[in-house]
């Protein structure tokens, strides 16, 4: 069974991206979903989404959505022998290098569960970061820049406004309201 995460650490996420060549499809799916079963049980792995292209196109494109209790738990699977292994038995049906990319800000605030929470509970906890973050930036920007015209003093409050949620407000809030936000069927 996967680990789940702490209450006082949001866990690392990261989306990865591949293109599987022409005509390799099944095989890569096969080899694909064995790895997908088998890291589950790597120590630190809080959950793993699979995104396969959609039937109809022409695309091959896989998406993989990766979720670990911490930085290091992330760092230990991609220096594992399993992940090595996976990467030599799928190296020949993808096309170039897979792009991993780790989430941050409000992309990653809601993961670290196996599901994520109902989007009326990420509402609710996205506007109480919001509302005091506009409050207050809009309430500096109108003190220390008075008579500016309304869209600049708005276009920096809201710049202001990111970065305070990105890495204050809202992993705080994910923190403090986890257990409320990951707490089933409420």
């Amino acid at each position: 069974m996967p680990a789940t995460p702490s209450s006082t650490h949001p866990g690392a996420h990261f989306a990865i991206t591949l293109q599987v060549r022409p005509g390799r499809e099944d095989e890569f799916e096969e080899i694909l979903t064995q790895f997908v079963k088998q890291s589950l049980d790597f120590p630190g792995t809080t959950g793993v989404h699979l995104i396969r292209p959609a039937p109809g196109t022409n695309s091959r494109e896989y998406g993989i959505l990766r979720s670990f209790l911490s930085e290091e738990h992330s760092r230990a699977f991609y220096e594992s022998d399993m992940f090595r292994q996976y990467k030599a038995d799928s190296h020949e049906l993808v096309e170039g290098e897979a792009n991993i990319r780790p989430l941050h800000g409000l992309e990653a605030f809601f993961r670290g569960g196996n599901t994520a929470p109902p989007r009326w509970k990420m509402a609710i906890v996205t506007w109480l970061g919001v509302f005091p973050a506009v409050l207050v930036w809009s309430w500096v920007t109108g003190y220390l820049l008075p008579g500016w015209p309304w869209i600049l003093s708005v276009m920096i409050s809201t710049a202001l406004v990111t970065p305070t949620l990105t890495w204050l407000v809202m992993p705080a809030l994910t923190i403090l309201f986890r257990p409320w936000l990951v707490k089933a069927n409420s």
